[in-house]
């Protein structure tokens, strides 16, 4: 190929990295007791050429051969890669990120303990039947003038950006059906920070059975009361549902919760009947000054409850830094192109959607070498400089020098759009039955 993946991986010091290389693919390839002949597009091969195709905005096939140097055909391209199995490309990331555990043991930690942020999202795709059946489609699109959609979860390093799990399923799948399910990748004394989707009395006591601390929004619907000894009811109106037990300052305080009457749906009978009666949690409030937040007062739940060790600014200000999650989705989705998908299939499509995953960790690592090169906080490194560089790299280049970015902190965009659409009309039926009207008109 005149553009190597091998050559730009070679530049790395991490050996977490180099789990996209030729032979370690192969590795796994082996692993699955998967065989293949001597061929142009192998599995390693296929698996390379998918993530250029990504990296240059999930371009076209015929696009892909011109910049690769690679004679192949469109179709036999397509075929590669449905021989390759799905398991190929999970694994790769599953290594990836268990690399990533490791080096950064010492490293990016919060109070010496490692942090992950935790959300969902949602990604598109071509209108077929199959991927329709299997992902869903929102209600109040007809047959023909939608599109189906994705949910998934991921779980982000949040000192340095790096996806280290995702689940995808259907669109109407809950965060936390789907986030339990991730739960064996975190281990003893990780903290997760999520928002009010996580925030529940089953799933921090599910945490807490692994040893895993949480700092999580409170619903907007959850009453919480810094009184000492104020009345609580599990089942009056206007009273908290929680125990008050202990104050540790203003608007800080230790409170009981109890277990639900009701099993969760996204829980099973066994789960809820392991879940303690009872749970000692933390409750805080903090407010927001900052011009341009909806906001004005966060509340918030965590299972921290030495406030000598973790005090209440510093537990706001690790929720704060959540937010960055919202910047990592607009870089997978918006930068790289994971917002719409291509392929037409189940498999093909979730082979896309790890391959998006593998190239935002690579580029994530771009940026961290850059970052440690120049000194600097990875977040001051730009993110679709460190695309280009990767595009552009070859062996002859060893060091990395991207551009910083300055520091902007509390910065607010408005979420809309100033360059107005093209003014066509929107599709309200079939487009079949737009072209039978054309035809007998």
């Amino acid at each position: 190929m005149k553009l190597s993946l091998a050559e730009v991986v070679s530049e790395f010091k991490h050996n977490w990295t180099r789990v996209i290389e030729e032979k370690c693919i192969e590795q796994i390839c082996h692993e699955l007791d998967l065989q293949w002949r001597n061929r142009v597009l192998s599995p390693a091969r296929t698996v390379h050429l998918l993530l250029l195709q990504v990296l240059h905005g999930n371009t076209a096939i015929n696009h892909l051969r011109m910049f690769t140097g690679r004679d192949f055909s469109a179709s036999a391209y397509c075929q590669a890669r449905t021989r390759l199995p799905l398991k190929v490309m999970q694994q790769l990331l599953v290594k990836m990120s268990a690399g990533l555990r490791r080096s950064q043991q010492a490293a990016h930690l919060w109070f010496g303990r490692r942090v992950y942020l935790v959300d969902g999202s949602t990604f598109s795709m071509p209108d077929t039947d199959g991927l329709r059946n299997h992902f869903g489609q929102h209600s109040g699109q007809s047959i023909g003038c939608g599109f189906p959609m994705a949910h998934f979860v991921a779980l982000f390093h949040a000192g340095t950006g790096m996806l280290m799990e995702v689940l995808s399923g259907s669109l109407f799948a809950h965060d936390l059906s789907q986030f339990i399910k991730l739960h064996p990748a975190l281990r003893r004394s990780d903290i997760i920070v999520g928002d009010r989707n996580f925030c529940s009395y089953s799933h921090i006591a599910l945490m807490c059975r692994r040893g895993v601390d949480a700092v999580l929004r409170l619903h907007s619907k959850q009453i919480v009361n810094f009184r000492p000894g104020r009345k609580y009811s599990a089942k009056l109106k206007g009273l908290p549902r929680s125990r008050w037990e202990k104050k540790l300052g203003v608007r800080d305080q230790i409170v009981t919760w109890f277990k639900p009457e009701s099993q969760p749906l996204w829980m099973n009978a066994n789960q809820y009947r392991l879940i303690p009666s009872t749970l000692r949690l933390r409750e805080i409030a903090y407010d927001i000054q900052a011009r341009g937040f909806r906001t004005r007062r966060v509340f918030l739940v965590t299972t921290l409850l030495d406030h000598k060790q973790f005090s209440a600014a510093a537990i706001a200000n690790l929720y704060g830094h959540r937010w960055t999650i919202e910047t990592n989705f607009r870089h997978l989705k918006i930068t790289l192109g994971m917002d719409i998908l291509h392929c037409k299939t189940v498999l093909g499509v979730l082979k896309e959607f790890y391959a998006f995953c593998l190239v935002y960790n690579l580029v994530r690592t771009t940026m961290l070498q850059a970052a440690k090169a120049q000194k600097c906080d990875i977040d001051r490194i730009s993110f679709i400089d460190a695309i280009r560089w990767i595009i552009q790299a070859c062996h002859k280049r060893n060091n990395i020098t991207l551009r910083r970015v300055p520091k902007r902190p509390g910065r607010a965009e408005p979420r809309a759009l100033k360059r107005r659409p093209k003014q066509f009309d929107l599709l309200n039926k079939p487009r079949y039955s737009y072209k039978l009207l054309r035809k007998f008109a």
